[in-house]
């Protein structure tokens, strides 16, 4: 089952589901990473992503979709995949859906959090693309181009939403217990 999960920048994505794929077994598969590692071996796919990253931009959608896909259809349909930074946009949810195995995506994660609390993350982690102007954009770029799919997830009924300015473990443990009770109800007789 692959479950997208949504938020911000800053929100916390990538950290709960990087500890929720070595509690309970699951794969995760982080589209920022494997951007980062891209960039950072100086692949033409990683040159072509700086570009836009630098800016604080979203990568192309054809770009992602490709990166992606393969990952996706390797999917068993018992096994869970925590999608983290993927799909952004309308377009690439589309897409992912449409190379996704029928019912494979099972569920969506809505991590909230308010935008003052997620500045000061991103400022306090220090990396090179965490400037206050590149964050304020990331932040603008989100609010307009991947928030409307929760409106998405929402209407197919599988969106289930965390409020993530809480303890790192408090959330963990509703992240874990949202993912199990979509995977009962959508693989148990």
């Amino acid at each position: 089952m692959i479950t997208v999960l949504l938020g911000p920048p800053g929100v916390g994505k990538g950290t709960q589901a990087q500890a929720a794929a070595a509690s309970q077994g699951w794969m995760h598969m982080s589209t920022g990473e494997m951007l980062r590692d891209e960039v950072g071996r100086g692949t033409e796919l990683g040159l072509q992503a700086d570009q836009f990253m630098r800016r604080g931009d979203l990568v192309p959608d054809d770009v992602m979709v490709d990166m992606v896909a393969v990952r996706v259809s390797q999917v068993p349909s018992k096994e869970v995949l925590l999608l983290d930074g993927f799909p952004r946009t309308l377009p690439q949810s589309e897409a992912l859906v449409a190379k996704a195995p029928s019912g494979a995506i099972g569920l969506s994660v809505y991590f909230r959090a308010p935008d003052e609390v997620l500045v000061q993350r991103l400022l306090s982690r220090g990396r090179r693309d965490d400037a206050r102007e590149v964050v304020r954009h990331r932040l603008a770029v989100y609010h307009e181009t991947t928030e409307p799919l929760v409106g998405f997830y929402r209407e197919q009924g599988i969106l289930r939403e965390i409020d993530a300015d809480r303890s790192i473990e408090i959330i963990q443990e509703d992240l874990v217990r949202t993912v199990q009770a979509a995977l009962e109800a959508n693989f148990l007789p």
